[in-house]
């Protein structure tokens, strides 16, 4: 467990039982350590591991009923609460294996995600938004909950026919219920991507190009903001540790200010919903200047980190929108690229973090130049792009005006013209 979690609760972590079918489609090893850490974040610790390699699901209960006696078992041995899923399971098929495993609560990779979003969004759209993305996963699981729904809304005596009807009427009150909840977030989300929208329009007036860090979830992408900003954004060696996207200023060597946007980390199968519900957050790499896609050197999944990346990021309409690769942690051992398109760095020691910025400057080099210019004393109003947009190197106070020597940004220059030296 992470040390994180041992500071901020008293509680132990809910004991769990993994439970994968291995249909040959995608490393189910690396796909069990996934969903192994993300129980972490969750404040959950795996226990034991349940895997059945077959080509189709068991009907109704996905995995055999052998190995889910052996689940069941090992949940008893070493006192599991719940079993967790690496996969998506409709509603009935939740019920189908609780049941199959003597009531034990079972959830599924998607519902494990959302939760740790749920637990871990800090701003109120984080919160609407996450709120929207469980409702609307949950929306096609009330039918398969409807037997569960019926013995809980049936109460004492009536035959059979009348708990199913009571069943039904609560199942019906639900689904009412959950429709006029996304409907109301969905709105109120609406009047929050307007007034974002109205945000970006007046940050894009100011000239500052936007620089967004994007990846994989754990890469180090809030380390790296924090090494190259100074320190502010929380981080911790764990998925998700941070939500909502972060906005700092950044200077390059050649003087240019940019803002530097730290987004929500990616995760293999990231839920449709979550993707849709974030969609707006996720879009500030849509209006960045520059993407940065940060991977972990150490890792050997590295370039299927950066393919799911891209996938998202392609979903975005970014295609246009020049990208720079950085592995970071590259401290670790056996990290060496031999691709020179590739900027090695590391946020814990430094290392890398000045060719990161040069290969910033030289991207951006189209939008900024270096000028020197002798304002008159009554035209000092005009140094406000170069103080604001821009920046100020050199500053003398001379007999016949205001000597700068500076950088300015390229749509700034007519505003210097007949005053340049």
């Amino acid at each position: 467990m992470s040390e994180l979690y041992d500071i901020l609760t008293e509680t132990p972590p809910t004991r769990v039982v993994l439970l994968a079918l291995d249909q040959g489609l995608w490393d189910c090893e690396r796909s069990l350590a996934e969903l192994s850490a993300l129980c972490e974040a969750n404040h959950m610790e795996a226990v034991a591991q349940i895997t059945q390699k077959r080509q189709t699901p068991e009907t109704g209960i996905v995995l055999g009923s052998g190995k889910l006696e052996e689940a069941s078992l090992a949940a008893q041995t070493l006192g599991a609460e719940c079993a967790v899923f690496d996969g998506e399971l409709t509603g009935s098929q939740i019920r189908n294996i609780s049941n199959a495993l003597g009531g034990l609560e079972v959830i599924d990779r998607t519902m494990l995600i959302l939760e740790i979003f749920r637990s871990r969004a800090v701003t109120n759209e984080g919160k609407l938004q996450t709120e929207l993305a469980l409702l609307r996963y949950r929306l096609p699981r009330l039918q398969g909950m409807g037997e569960a729904l019926s013995r809980q809304g049936g109460g004492g005596g009536g035959g059979g026919g009348a708990r199913r009807g009571a069943g039904e009427t609560k199942l019906e009150l639900d689904r009412r219920h959950v429709h006029a909840r996304i409907d109301a977030l969905a709105e109120k989300l609406a009047e929050m991507e307007k007034r974002r929208g109205e945000s970006r329009k007046a940050r894009a007036k100011t000239g500052m190009p936007v620089v967004s860090l994007v990846g994989y979830t754990n890469v180090g992408k809030s380390s790296l903001m924090n090494a190259l900003c100074g320190p502010s954004v929380a981080e911790a060696d764990m998925l998700f540790a941070t939500l909502d996207p972060t906005s700092r200023k950044l200077v390059l060597p050649s003087g240019m200010a940019v803002l530097l946007v730290d987004t929500v980390g990616f995760v293999s199968r990231l839920p449709h919903n979550l993707v849709e519900a974030f969609k707006s957050t996720l879009e500030e790499a849509a209006w960045s200047d520059v993407i940065i896609r940060v991977a972990d050197a150490g890792d050997e999944q590295r370039e299927e980190q950066l393919a799911v990346t891209d996938e998202v990021l392609d979903g975005l309409d970014c295609a246009d929108i020049p990208r720079l690769t950085v592995y970071n942690k590259c401290d670790k051992p056996n990290t060496l690229s031999f691709d020179p398109d590739i900027l090695l760095t590391s946020a814990k020691t430094g290392y890398g973090l000045d060719k990161l910025l040069q290969k910033l400057d030289e991207v951006l080099s189209d939008r900024v130049h270096t000028i020197r210019v002798l304002l008159p004393y009554d035209k000092l109003g005009l140094a406000a792009p170069m103080r604001e947009r821009g920046s100020v190197q050199v500053e003398e106070y001379r007999e016949d005006g205001l000597y700068l020597e500076g950088i300015v940004k390229t749509e700034d220059l007519h505003c210097f013209e007949g005053y340049l030296v």
